[in-house]
């Protein structure tokens, strides 16, 4: 999975992209992620940290700029905003200085 603008769903995955504003976005992705692996499945390629969450979605996350950027995937609408709630309470912790992060979500066109 990469990082894509809000794409098509494929067979039925809900897909939402969301950008926040963040001065440190890589340490606290970083952190998150960290913070995750002692619970789920978290990989790194190329920038890009991949999440799977047992609950049955993956996100994933890097930076651009001074702009987190997150792809949250799942196959219901439910455990997709549950991801989307639970990602962005969990950067808001890391990044305590600049919270509440400006989360702008998108649902996949």
């Amino acid at each position: 999975m990469t990082v894509r603008d809000n794409v098509e769903p494929i067979d039925g995955v809900i897909r939402i992209t969301g950008i926040a504003p963040a001065k440190r976005g890589d340490r606290y992705i970083r952190q998150l992620a960290s913070h995750w692996s002692h619970k789920f499945a978290v990989t790194e390629s190329e920038g890009v940290i991949h999440i799977a969450f047992k609950i049955g979605g993956v996100a994933e996350f890097s930076t651009r700029g001074e702009q987190i950027i997150i792809t949250i995937e799942a196959n219901d609408r439910e455990t997709a905003d549950q991801l989307k709630q639970v990602v962005a309470t969990h950067l808001d912790r890391f990044a305590f200085r600049e919270s509440p992060l400006d989360f702008d979500w998108k649902d996949a066109v």
